[in-house]
């Protein structure tokens, strides 16, 4: 009696065995399944995919040629800025524009190619834009602005005060998402006449959004390889459960391992799911903020 027990006691968990391994090896795939759509919906949110895809704003009223006797007047940059700001604080009360190296370089670069090749166009002759024209100096933005003056000036304060009276160019000076400001005006030749061209360069820098954690990023690789080779390993063991003989004690133990591997997967399929919701909240807070 007590060896018939037995017997259908081992039948029984022979069953057992094989019904949980059918249904592990069902849940396994299914797992990985959506597992695989996690990620692949992870790498669509990438940031890089989404820093391509942000709309960048570039402003650009329409040059103004002002013309002018020519005198001997000296204009300087940093009382452009200084009356620029100004500008700023009497109208709206804005906060004052930092003045930025690489914008200073942009304008500088602006400046000496309208002399260079007698043009007054935001865009130059070889197809250079104002977006184009910061991103060369290192400046990567949300959004970017570009005032452009050519004349003769009694002083700084009537360069800016011309801005201000075309609406564009004070649109551009009032602008309350630009931080940062780049200037250059400087002395030359245009169309056969003693000029000053003054350039402003306005920008918002990408580096004002957060960007979301390359380490969560570089985690969440690095579980997509493992779990990968887990889904890989469950498999073999189920050629081998399948291959096995089942009276064998090996047949119950390959179950076990199966087993032992997909719940290994399940965990970290969980917690990888888990770091791919984090990292898409710091997208969206990410793309909110070059949203504005």
């Amino acid at each position: 009696m007590n060896k018939k027990i037995e017997y259908i006691i081992f039948l029984t968990l022979l069953f057992a065995g094989l019904v949980i391994g059918f249904i592990y090896r069902d849940n396994i795939l299914g797992i990985y399944k959506n597992t695989a759509q996690n990620i692949e919906q992870f790498k669509k949110t990438d940031l890089a995919n989404s820093i391509n895809q942000v709309k960048k704003q570039i402003l650009t009223p329409g040059p103004l040629n002002i013309g002018g006797q020519s005198n001997a007047v000296v204009l300087i940059k940093a009382k452009i800025i200084a009356q620029t700001n100004m500008q700023r604080f009497n109208s709206d009360a804005l906060p004052p524009l930092f003045e930025n190296a690489k914008l200073n370089a942009a304008a500088l670069n602006k400046a000496n190619d309208l002399f260079k090749n007698q043009y007054f166009e935001h865009v130059s002759p070889s197809g250079i834009d104002p977006g184009t024209l910061v991103k060369n100096a290192g400046y990567d933005y949300i959004v970017s602005g570009e005032n452009l003056i050519l004349g003769n000036f009694k002083n700084e304060a009537e360069v800016v005060q011309k801005w201000m009276d075309s609406p564009g160019h004070r649109a551009n000076i009032l602008n309350n998402r630009f931080t940062e400001i780049g200037v250059a005006v400087i002395k030359g030749t245009y169309k056969g006449q003693t000029a000053w061209v003054g350039v402003q360069e306005f920008g918002l820098p990408l580096s004002v959004c957060q960007s979301p954690s390359n380490n969560l990023k570089i985690e969440i690789e690095n579980n997509r390889v493992a779990l990968d080779q887990l889904s890989l390993d469950a498999n073999v063991k189920i050629k081998e459960i399948d291959n096995a003989n089942k009276n064998s004690p090996q047949y119950n133990e390959k179950i076990n391992e199966h087993n032992t591997l997909v719940a290994q997967y399940n965990q970290l399929a969980q917690t990888t799911k888990n770091l791919i919701g984090q990292y898409n909240i710091q997208i969206n807070i990410f793309n909110e903020c070059i949203e504005g």
